[in-house]
């Protein structure tokens, strides 16, 4: 390496690490905290699809034997890690147990809050495979290519989307931050469906193929309720405050009630009511209430 390029290299850094040239940026936290880590979230997600789905995720060769050895190993590095992380997610946002920005605590507190929303959470881990089975069954039932429900799991992407949304939807809810959205974000890039974590969707939910499908933060979704690829449920617009800043935390997302049907590439935008088992024809917009029992189609 020649003395040019070495000058160029060092002039590089030191303007990279300029913290002014990205101030506006910068998320401050306390010094010495980790950072949640999408490699460590990774395998957090894989051990909790080989706990929901034994088998078919992690160790192919579980069997009834072996089957609670298996869950109880997952289990146990689970709850480690995914402790480690919400502690690293609290420290990183300076958050209290209450989900309230507040002085920073101690490493010791952090830790004692984290790892009582992760037992919190490994808690949840039964109910969340209740309803992730219903998805299952959803989705066998709305597709007459699928052979059999070890398709479904091992295949389909809207089932390893709803695995990390469930998860994500019960951190969430355990006001835990940051960690949700993330784990949301894996299964976006992963599938191709963006379900924002804050979504509240029902059991026995379906997404055909996939692609593209964006559920928005405050959307409610009811049971029985299937999606197409590319439908969008998202919000009309933003209101702002006295400042010109969009409010933020507002509904703003539909609301689909039980049985509904949503085609390709239609767009449910606002906080509008498509009530229960009402049908949205594809590539469209809808923008108002639509009532029960409705079918809503392009004209010719």
């Amino acid at each position: 390496m020649n003395n040019a390029t070495a000058q160029i290299l060092t002039q590089t850094v030191k303007e990279l690490s300029d913290v002014t040239a990205y101030k506006e940026l910068f998320h401050k936290h306390t010094e010495g905290t980790l950072i949640p880590s999408g490699t460590v979230l990774a395998e957090i997600v894989e051990l909790a699809r080989a706990i929901l789905f034994p088998g078919y995720y992690g160790r192919s060769t579980v069997n009834t034997d072996t089957l609670t050895y298996h869950i109880g190993v997952n289990v146990e590095r689970l709850y480690c890690l995914l402790a480690q992380q919400i502690q690293a997610g609290l420290s990183f946002t300076e958050c209290d147990c209450d989900g309230e920005v507040s002085e920073v605590k101690t490493f010791n507190e952090y830790r004692i809050c984290a790892q009582n929303k992760a037992e919190q959470f490994i808690a949840k881990l039964p109910e969340i495979r209740k309803v992730l089975a219903t998805d299952v069954i959803a989705a066998y039932n709305g597709d007459p290519a699928a052979k059999n429900y070890g398709e479904i799991v091992s295949c389909y992407p809207v089932i390893k989307a709803l695995m990390n949304y469930r998860i994500a939807h019960e951190l969430l809810l355990l006001e835990v931050p940051l960690i949700p959205r993330m784990l949301t974000e894996m299964a976006h890039s992963e599938t191709g469906i963006d379900i924002h974590p804050g979504a509240t969707i029902g059991k026995y939910f379906t997404i055909d193929h996939g692609t593209g499908v964006v559920i928005g933060e405050t959307t409610i979704i009811g049971d029985n309720v299937k999606l197409y690829q590319g439908v969008t449920l998202g919000a009309k617009s933003f209101p702002c405050d006295e400042n010109g800043n969009p409010i933020k935390g507002i509904p703003r997302h539909p609301i689909l009630e039980d049985d509904v049907i949503v085609y390709s590439n239609a767009s449910i935008l606002g906080r509008i009511t498509i009530g229960k088992g009402a049908t949205i024809g594809g590539n469209i917009w809808v923008t108002q209430d639509v009532p029960a029992g409705t079918f809503i189609s392009q004209k010719r």
